[in-house]
């Protein structure tokens, strides 16, 4: 007797963490290609580059680090969001006030009013710290002060990139998956065009 072919496995969906890479590559390019990553791809960044970018990152962490504390209570502890704020290391880094540090906040901030949309804007945000290490030693070379930011989360940078993508697989759903990459895609749109802009 003849057997039945079972049908075809339908392929497994995408994890959470393949979609935003391979959905956010050319926006993660265009923040790529901005001046002070030139500089350094260049070998030759300045101190008034580096400046002027770390600015830049206060204007846009200040504000999307204000809303992650306004929903802390729905991420949880496991998430150890106290550790993740980083816009006061900025501030240690330029000498400024944290009462009033007189710097311009990005005026086209993504929407960050969601689980979903902070988890997106938050891949972009965690991801940014693994490339420190290595601005780090260009602006060494360079002969340009250390920057406590840059630094990002030190030895547990890694283990804090891990952990991020483990919570993220666990919390997305496919319910909430698309909104999580179209405000990662959205989150390096605004973040290129603060921070690239003349």
């Amino acid at each position: 007797m003849p057997t039945v072919p079972h049908p075809p496995e339908a392929p497994a969906a995408p994890t959470i963490l393949a979609r935003l890479r391979a959905e956010t590559r050319p926006y993660h390019d265009a923040l790529e290609a901005g001046p002070f990553n030139e500089a350094l791809r260049a070998g030759a960044p300045t101190t008034a580059g580096t400046v002027q970018f770390l600015e830049r990152m206060f204007g846009f962490l200040e504000p999307y680090e204000t809303a992650l504390r306004q929903h802390e209570a729905e991420f949880g502890p496991a998430w150890e969001l106290p550790k993740r704020y980083r816009a006061h290391l900025i501030l240690e880094d330029l000498q400024r006030p944290a009462a009033d540090p007189g710097l311009p906040l990005c005026p086209a901030m993504p929407l960050l009013h969601t689980l979903p949309q902070l988890l997106g804007a938050m891949y972009v945000l965690e991801g940014s710290t693994l490339g420190g290490q290595v601005i780090t030693k260009q602006l060494e070379k360079a002969g340009i002060p250390q920057r406590r930011y840059f630094a990002g989360y030190g030895e547990r940078t890694g283990p804090m990139w891990k952990a991020f993508g483990q919570l993220l697989t666990e919390t997305a759903t496919p319910a909430t998956a698309d909104e999580i990459v179209a405000s990662a895609a959205r989150t390096f749109q605004c973040l290129a065009a603060w921070i690239n802009k003349p």
